[in-house]
């Protein structure tokens, strides 16, 4: 009886410990990261279609290096002034075939982004291959460092 008793301890001592380690796996820290990540660029998505200052400001870091598939490269002031003054206008945006690799408190982010626009008051449709990378900043906030947009073969 007293074998099974002290068995029956050390299995639940055992599993215990097992689900401790596990949810502090590399694996299940990787995961959660990359969920972070993708709630972050989701935000940026929201924040690109219907902009405000203080939304991309929490979004978007402060060295930011935003490349656009014409060549042209914004800071953070003239990425969040362009979208809040309707110089870059996205009425709408959709991400797919997005992929997330982080690799310490740095995220790499590809995707597909496809948009309506209205920049400047002139309607057009932009489909282009996005390399975002993001960042997490201080207090633990994914923030993006750097994009890179390149138009789609045809």
């Amino acid at each position: 009886m007293f074998k099974k008793i002290v068995l029956a301890a050390a299995t639940a001592v055992a599993i215990a410990a097992l689900t401790g380690c596990a949810s502090n796996s590399p694996a299940a820290s990787s995961a959660a990261s990359e969920q972070s990540v993708a709630a972050a660029a989701e935000r940026l998505r929201v924040a690109m279609v219907d902009p405000t200052q203080a939304a991309l400001a929490q979004l978007v870091a402060d060295d930011l290096s935003y490349g656009h598939s014409g060549g042209r490269v914004d800071t953070k002031d003239s990425f969040i002034g362009d979208l809040l003054a309707g110089k870059s206008d996205f009425v709408t945006i959709t991400i797919s075939d997005q992929t997330i690799k982080v690799v310490g408190n740095t995220a790499i982010v590809r995707h597909t982004l496809t948009a309506d626009t209205n920049d400047s008051g002139k309607p057009g449709k932009v489909q282009i291959k996005i390399l975002g990378v993001w960042q997490q900043q201080q207090g633990g906030q994914w923030k993006l460092l750097a994009r890179q947009a390149v138009r789609v073969a045809t």
